[in-house]
């Protein structure tokens, strides 16, 4: 049997670990896939406790997250890991964090998703994710810098795409009327031009398929997941 020789990968999970969970099985199977047999990833997970990120997320203390977020990178690079992936779109508002704590190269949860839309020529894109993801510059900057028109829900919308998230999916809940409501919000920004949807938080993607949406679906969980299998077997 062939042995390949992988990279080893660190990833900042827990934000929730339910997202994580997908996270760990998508990148297995995608080294699976890819070179067969009974390969799987070489990889390292630290996983922090939700409830204090969400705490402070709530209570606008990015400085504190950022600490947090810097010495979970800087325990995988103890580890021996060669590049990170945060698993979590919100937190990739503290990327600066993590690579000055490492100066480790850091797979870019939007890039690889930019890439993804650029591939099927589109141009207008709905954004979905927490309210930080949705209207901040962090994330949504990116996007518009690489050439995409960003539409988000109105903001009631917004509230309820963001407790939706926090309230039932961040806690292992799936309702059917949930799903329904991502529904009529994904045909809305539909109806006003979008040509894709960005399930732009790792759990969107636990309730949310392809086929319930009129545009095509760009769930981030899968997208990093594949780009991290690529970085692992470069």
């Amino acid at each position: 049997m062939t042995v390949h020789k992988q990279r080893t990968l660190g990833i900042i999970g827990g934000m929730s670990w339910e997202s994580t969970e997908s996270y760990y099985r998508l990148i297995n199977e995608g080294v699976k896939d890819k070179l067969g047999g009974l390969h799987s990833a070489d990889l390292f997970i630290h996983s922090v406790d939700f409830a204090l990120i969400n705490k402070h997320q709530e209570q606008d203390e990015w400085a504190a997250l950022g600490v947090i977020m810097a010495s979970s990178a800087q325990r995988l690079q103890a580890a021996g890991v060669q590049g990170l992936l945060i698993a979590s779109n919100t937190m990739h508002k503290l990327l600066d964090d993590v690579q000055a704590a490492t100066h480790l190269p850091v797979i870019h949860i939007a890039d690889a998703t930019i890439a993804a839309i650029k591939k099927q020529n589109l141009s207008k894109i709905a954004l979905l994710g927490t309210q930080f993801t949705m209207t901040e510059d962090f994330y949504r900057q990116r996007l518009v810098d690489a050439g995409l028109q960003v539409l988000i829900p109105e903001s009631d919308a917004r509230a309820e795409v963001h407790r939706i998230i926090k309230k039932e999916l961040c806690v292992g809940q799936f309702k059917d009327s949930s799903r329904q409501y991502y529904q009529q919000v994904i045909k809305d920004l539909a109806d006003q031009g979008a040509e894709g949807v960005i399930l732009g938080c790792t759990e969107i993607g636990l309730l949310i398929k392809q086929a319930d949406s009129p545009i095509p679906v760009f769930d981030t969980t899968l997208i990093h997941a594949a780009a991290a299998v690529d970085f692992l077997l470069e």
